[in-house]
């Protein structure tokens, strides 16, 4: 005998799923009305009142909001994304990426002899018939259906005490444009709607490479995120005299040597371990070949953290990037005296931080690199990329000359979040407890937490975080002005529980569909009574 919520659920999965939805395209901005157009014609929800939420970006964007009421103002929030990453990784198999049942048979063909361990697992998988790929299916919209299999059964409930709105969001995958819109417009919808927010489960996936005791979890916070970045400043030379200069290639190669994986920057708290730093990109600043050391060089890196500000992961990377230029310093002078038996003192590096650069820079260059944050803003480059093109400018404009390292932050952050201990924050805890216990007595499967989400999320603009960095941050990011976010988060008691599988962003990517429509929705229906009461 089937499930009829497990069905639905299911049905939903497959729906969202074939509706292309990559970051940035048609489809993801269409999807918003094509979800609101396909929840009024379901019958089950005929009593919901769905809306949009403009994001108001260039693209157009939405959120797709569906209420449905009960009795009282208190309301609970399920939301999570509907955009995904690109599926051109698909290759010749991406016509069928978002096509989830044709493509688990030409994944099993394309994996008859497995080479990798990776493959070998993904085949076991899918020939297992528990798991089921396609692009966006579990990162996220498996989630999203398990909460849209939840509206419907709820919305058959008799005496229903408070209400439920889902929101689906865009851009999760870039820069959360869609949740940052449902963040500013939650104290709007709750005077209009006449609701009380108590709280907010987001839906994202966890991974899990082995039994899924680990992504069949509820996440009570999420990992903050900072996009560190240094432009490292040389002194260049002709390669036939090397001691004439100071190769920035070199000295962003001590950096980064120094500052992956620095235990110093794992900031692990509430007995969860910490993510090290790890460089996401390194480029010189030379447009073609010549035999002249590098000038410049530019680097990104992704710091995550579980509640440490954004001052002291600064202060900390800056004490990083000097140990390391210093270590250089007297390594480069030990090798110079090996070869011609004297040392010319290496020059002292500075490290200074976007703030102190600019504050430094007259009127006249200020106003030069606003019209450059406007133009670049209106070219559509990536905020990492307009921030290495002001970055430069800036030390440009300065006139100053290296060695050098500047330190900044090249995108928009995400704030570490945890839920709290006031009074909403500790009802909601309670209410995931019992539903916990409910679904380990009902369908045998036990259901853990996570201090932390293990990735960034939309949780960092809609639960318990502090903005109060954020004006740190904004001085030490160059093109802040085009991030337009002004710090807003919705201060909700917030926690994760969505599906779980596996290689998201992969082709490979799949979800672990006895648990996505099956026990999830189960677990959702009974922490949406437990909080509701």
């Amino acid at each position: 005998m089937t499930d009829p919520m497990s069905d639905r659920a299911r049905d939903w999965a497959l729906w969202l799923t074939r509706q292309r939805s990559v970051t940035g395209t048609e489809g993801e901005v269409a999807l918003a009305g094509l979800l609101a157009k396909r929840v009024a014609a379901t019958p089950a929800l005929a009593a919901a009142e769905i809306w949009s939420v403009p994001c108001g970006d260039a693209l157009g964007r939405s959120c797709c909001a569906v209420l449905l009421r009960g009795e009282g103002p208190e309301t609970l929030l399920l939301t999570g994304h509907y955009d995904t990453v690109t599926d051109e990784d698909y290759g010749d198999l991406q016509p069928v990426a978002t096509e989830p049942e044709a493509l688990r048979g030409a994944l099993l063909r394309r994996l008859a002899e497995p080479a990798t361990s990776a493959e070998r697992l993904a085949r076991a998988d899918l020939e297992s018939g528990d798991f089921l790929p396609g692009r966006g299916l579990l990162d996220m919209k498996a989630g999203l259906a398990a909460a849209l299999a939840t509206l419907e059964v709820w919305a058959a409930l008799p005496g229903r005490r408070g209400n439920l709105l889902f929101v689906a969001v865009p851009d999760e995958e870039v820069t959360s444009v869609g949740a940052r819109a449902l963040a500013a417009a939650l104290p709007r919808i709750e005077a209009e709607k006449d609701l009380s927010v108590i709280g907010a489960v987001n839906l994202d996936c966890v991974s899990d490479e082995g039994d899924g005791s680990h992504g069949r979890t509820v996440a009570l916070g999420s990992v903050g995120k900072l996009l560190v970045t240094a432009l490292v400043v040389g002194v260049p030379a002709h390669a036939s005299h090397p001691y004439e200069g100071l190769n920035a290639g070199a000295l962003a190669a001590a950096i980064v040597t120094r500052a992956e994986w620095a235990t110093e920057l794992a900031d692990g708290q509430e007995g969860a371990a910490g993510i090290p730093p790890v460089l996401l990109s390194l480029r010189d600043g030379k447009e073609r070949y010549d035999v002249t050391t590098p000038g410049t060089v530019f680097a990104t890196w992704n710091v995550l953290s579980q509640g440490r500000g954004a001052a002291d992961t600064m202060a900390a990377f800056r004490a990083i990037v000097r140990e390391a230029v210093g270590d250089l310093a007297r390594t480069l002078g030990a090798r110079q005296a090996a070869v011609t038996g004297e040392c010319r003192a290496v020059p002292a590096v500075p490290v200074a931080l976007q703030a102190e650069l600019a504050a430094s820079l007259p009127a006249e260059a200020r106003a030069r690199l606003d019209d450059l944050g406007r133009e670049l803003a209106g070219q559509g480059l990536s905020l990492p990329d307009q921030n290495r093109r002001l970055t430069e400018e800036a030390w440009r404009l300065s006139g100053r000359q290296g060695p050098a390292v500047l330190l900044g932050f090249g995108s928009l952050p995400y704030l570490p979040v945890r839920l709290g201990r006031g009074e909403r924050a500790r009802r909601l805890e309670a209410a995931i407890d019992r539903a916990r216990a409910a679904i380990a007595d009902s369908h045998g499967t036990r259901i853990g937490t996570l201090a932390f989400f293990p990735g960034i999320s939309d949780l960092s603009f809609l639960g318990e975080g502090s903005a109060s960095d954020v004006p740190e941050i904004a001085a030490n990011t160059p093109a802040w002005r085009g991030m337009d976010w002004d710090g807003t988060v919705a201060g909700l008691p917030a926690v994760n529980a969505g599906p779980w599988g596996r290689a998201f962003h992969t082709p490979l990517e799949r979800v672990h569909a006895p648990y996505a429509f099956g026990v999830l929705p189960a677990f959702l229906l009974r922490l949406v009574r437990e909080a509701l009461g």
